[in-house]
This record gives C-alpha cells, structure tokens and sequence, in this order.
C-alpha cells in the first residue's frame, strides 16, 4: 500500500518494514518545504545518512568563485536501500530527531 506524497518521484519497489511509521511512502511521515538534492558522504548511523551539496559562491572583491557546501542529516526509509556516494533527493518534513529534518525519497543513480 503506497500512498502518494505530492513529488513526482518512484514509489520503491519494495515494501517498507513493519511499524516504520517514519516513511513517506508507507508510513505517516508528510513532505513539506524544501527539496535537498546532494552527495551521500557518510552512512554509518542506523536510518541517517548526511548528504553534501557543492555550489560555487561568487566574491566580488576578488572576482572569483570559491566552492561552498552545505550539509544536512537525512533519514533513510527501510524500503530504500543507500551507500556512500549515491546522489540522492531528500525532501523536507518534521523533525525525526535533534538534527534530522529531512528524508530520502529518490536515488537518482
């Protein structure tokens, strides 16, 4: 029973475990807000991985970019399997914890 979460993105084909209430697609979690599209760069917590975003910042004085990152904690679904160095798309919701605040809904390859 998947339920639709408002982002045109692939349901996961496989179904999510028992009692992970934490899920958008077979659980309560709602989406909301911002989308977050970005580089796995540690996986090592249960259901948390933190995903990197490099975007080039301008410096008028100097005329020049540098390389600006950002870096959020994402909550993986169980139905979502992830590893180092996938590119994926988190989407916005409630807290889950202190510092998550988003959760993975795509991965893109």
């Amino acid at each position: 029973m998947t339920r639709e979460i408002g982002l045109p993105v692939p349901a996961p084909s496989r179904e999510a475990a028992d009692g992970d209430k934490n899920n958008p697609f077979n659980g309560t979690l709602p989406i909301r807000g911002k989308l977050f599209e970005g580089t796995i760069v540690s996986a090592k917590a249960r259901s948390t991985v933190v995903i990197e975003k490099e975007s080039p910042v301008y410096f008028t004085k100097f005329k020049r970019y540098a390389r600006g990152r950002s870096r959020i904690h994402a909550h993986v679904p169980s139905n979502i399997d992830v590893r180092e160095g996938d590119r994926v798309l988190a989407a916005e919701c409630r807290p889950v914890a202190k510092s998550v605040s988003f959760v993975v809904v795509e991965v893109k390859g």
